[in-house]
């Protein structure tokens, strides 16, 4: 059960993040070459089957996340035990709560008021003002995603020195 569990954490974390880099490396430079409606309609449509896509593997994360820590045998005292596990771990939750607040506010707020600010004809000034909010709030969260494995192939393998 554990490895299965395993499995299913580290898929829903590759859609995730895959899901992430596939927009920042493909769909977005291909997108530049369209005319700027095609753009926002396409990136729109694509955003929001994503968003979908995206919360759903989060909270499958969360879930074999927290399966897989107290299958270890870790209770909430791993985080007061002042052991390397526990720092690494805590480490990885509180980058992960700035992750997951920085993707709330990416597909919730700055994203979707980007695409209307540029669908519906807003100042154009305002609209390439959250188009490139939401393009850079986009790319930093995708960089984190890779610290937050990295720390997780740090908690199951350890660090490449002493700490």
């Amino acid at each position: 059960m554990y490895q299965w569990v395993v499995f299913v954490h580290i898929l829903a974390a590759l859609v995730w993040v895959g899901g992430m880099w596939f927009l920042a490396l493909v769909l977005v430079p291909a997108l530049r070459r369209e005319p700027p409606d095609r753009r926002a309609a396409l990136l729109e449509a694509v955003g929001r089957r994503f968003r979908t896509v995206g919360w759903v593997a989060i909270a499958v994360l969360l879930v074999t996340g927290v399966w897989n820590v107290a299958n270890r045998g870790f209770g909430w005292d791993v985080f007061t035990a002042g052991g390397r596990f526990g720092h690494i771990l805590a480490g990885k939750l509180a980058l992960i709560a700035v992750v997951l607040a920085l993707s709330a506010l990416h597909d919730f707020r700055i994203g979707p008021a980007s695409t209307r600010a540029r669908l519906q004809g807003d100042d154009p000034r305002r609209a390439e003002s959250l188009r490139r909010l939401a393009s850079w709030i986009g790319r930093v969260n995708a960089l984190l995603a890779l610290v937050v494995i990295w720390l997780a192939v740090a908690l199951v393998r350890g660090l490449p020195w002493p700490w």
